[in-house]
C-alpha cells in the first residue's frame, strides 16, 4: 500500500485564522523505517518533517521517497497521514477509498467529515479511539495532551515575573510560587508534576474526587469541593457538570484563584464547547503579575477574558491562550505521535502482503473509524449533524 505524509506547515493549509504554524509531523524517520521493513510504500511530501527537526535526507535514508507534487501524492495514496485533517482542496485529490488518519475534530468539522464521506474516503479520527488497555499505544490524544501539561506550565513560568521554587540566599528567602491547577486528567496530572519539579507549592482540583489521591501521590494539595454526584465516562472523562454545579465549582475555587500566581485551566469537554469556569470577577480579584494559561482557548476558553491564538492582559493579569500546545516542542510531540500512528496501522497490518486490513468489527477501528463507503458511520455523530442541520 501506498501511505503518504504530508507538509502542515505551509501558512496556505492552514485552517483557521489563529492557527499557528504547524511544525509537528505524522511519521519520523524511524516509523517510515518501519513501515517499509512492512512492506509499505512510503512517500513524505518535501520538508515535511523539517520543523521538528527531521531533514528530507533522513527520511530518504528511512526508505522513503521524497516528492514536491502535493496534489499528485494525494491522488495515488491509499492511507494519508495527518497530524491535523485535510483541507478541502486536498479532499479533492483524495481517491475513492483512501484511508486519511489525523486529529479530524469530527464534532466541529461537519463540513469536513460530509465532504469525506461523499468521496467514499475512510475517515479515522484518532480523538475517537476507544480508551482501552488495547489502544494505549494508539492513544494520540493522550500522549499530545501529556506534552501540553508540561508546556503550559512553562508558558505559565516564563510570563510569571517570579521564579517558581523556595530560595534561600543571603539576600533573603524567596518563598515559592502558588500555582493552581484545574483538571486533573492527563493535561493536568502531567502540569502539577512539572510544577512541582520545578519548586512550585501546587493546589488542584478536579469534579472527580476519585483523582484526589493521583494528585496527592505527586505532591500536589487537593482542593475538595462538595459539588454532589458528578463521576466520569467510561472512558474516565469528568461528565458535564449542572448549572447549580457550575456555580459551586467557580464560588468554591475563587480563594484558591485568586491566592495563586499561576492558574492553569484543562476543562474540555470533547464534542462540546468548554465550560467557562472563571469568572470575569476571580479574574479581576487576582494578584497584579498573576498569569493564566487556558487550556481550552482554541474552543472558545475556561476563562472569561481568554483570546484565541493570543496572550492578552485583562488588567494587570496575563491570559494566555495560544492553543496547540504539543506545537511549542515538536520534535518530541511528532515522535510520540509518529509513535501512535506506527502503532495503530501495524495493529491491523498484514505484514505479508503490506496491506492494512480494515476490520470495522474491531472495537477500536469500530470506535474510531468516523465515515466509510459513503456513510457517517458513528452514530453519536450522525445524530448531532441531524441536529446542526435542523437548529
Amino acid at each position: 500500500m501506498k501511505i503518504l505524509i504530508v507538509s502542515e506547515s505551509d501558512a496556505q493549509q492552514q485552517q483557521s485564522p489563529n492557527h499557528t504554524t504547524e511544525r509537528r509531523c505524522a511519521a519520523t524517520p524511524a516509523t517510515v523505517k518501519k513501515l517499509v521493513m512492512a512492506k509499505a510504500d512510503v512517500s513524505v511530501e518535501t520538508n515535511a518533517g523539517l520543523l521538528a527537526g527531521f531533514t528530507d535526507e533522513e527520511y530518504q535514508e528511512a526508505g522513503a521517497t521524497v516528492i514536491a507534487n502535493r496534489a499528485e501524492l494525494l491522488a495515488q495514496a491509499d492511507i494519508v497521514l495527518y497530524v491535523g485533517r485535510p483541507t478541502l482542496d486536498d479532499v479533492q485529490h483524495l481517491s475513492e477509498n483512501t484511508i486519511v488518519i489525523g486529529h479530524l475534530d469530527p464534532y466541529f468539522e461537519q463540513p469536513l467529515i460530509e465532504q469525506l464521506s461523499a468521496k467514499k474516503i475512510t475517515a479515522i479520527s484518532v480523538e475517537m479511539l476507544p480508551r482501552t488497555t488495547r489502544s494505549q499505544k494508539m492513544d494520540a490524544l493522550s500522549s499530545q495532551t501529556n506534552l501540553s501539561g508540561y508546556v503550559m506550565v512553562l508558558n505559565g513560568a516564563q510570563a510569571l515575573g517570579t521564579i517558581l521554587p523556595m530560595m534561600m540566599t543571603p539576600a533573603g528567602t524567596v518563598k515559592p510560587a502558588k500555582v493552581f491547577i484545574i483538571g486533573a486528567g492527563v493535561a493536568g496530572l502531567q502540569a502539577i508534576a512539572t510544577a512541582k519539579r520545578l519548586g512550585a507549592s501546587v493546589t488542584a482540583f478536579d469534579t472527580r474526587p476519585v483523582v484526589a489521591e493521583q494528585v496527592q501521590s505527586l505532591g500536589a494539595k487537593f482542593l475538595d469541593i462538595d459539588l454532589g454526584e458528578t463521576g466520569q465516562t467510561q472512558q474516565g472523562y469528568a461528565n458535564a457538570l449542572t448549572p447549580e454545579q457550575m456555580q459551586k465549582q467557580k464560588e468554591g475555587q475563587h480563594q484558591a484563584i485568586i491566592d495563586s500566581d499561576i492558574v492553569i485551566t484543562t476543562a474540555q469537554l470533547f464534542g462540546r464547547k468548554p465550560p467557562l469556569i472563571v469568572s470575569a470577577e476571580t479574574v479581576a480579584a487576582m494578584k497584579p503579575g498573576s498569569v493564566i494559561v487556558d487550556m481550552a482557548a482554541e474552543g472558545g476558553g475556561n476563562v472569561e477574558g481568554t483570546v484565541p491564538g493570543e496572550t492578552v492582559k485583562v488588567g494587570d493579569v496575563t491570559i494566555i491562550g495560544s492553543g496547540n500546545w504539543p506545537n511549542q516542542v515538536p520534535k518530541d510531540a511528532t515522535t510520540l505521535y509518529a509513535n501512535n500512528l506506527f502503532n495503530l496501522l501495524d495493529e491491523y497490518w498484514n505484514k505479508e502482503e503490506g496491506q492494512f486490513v480494515l476490520d470495522l468489527t474491531d472495537d477500536i477501528l469500530d470506535g474510531c473509524v468516523i465515515s466509510h463507503q459513503g456513510d457517517v458511520r458513528n452514530a453519536h455523530l450522525k445524530s448531532h449533524y441531524e441536529k446542526s442541520k435542523g437548529a
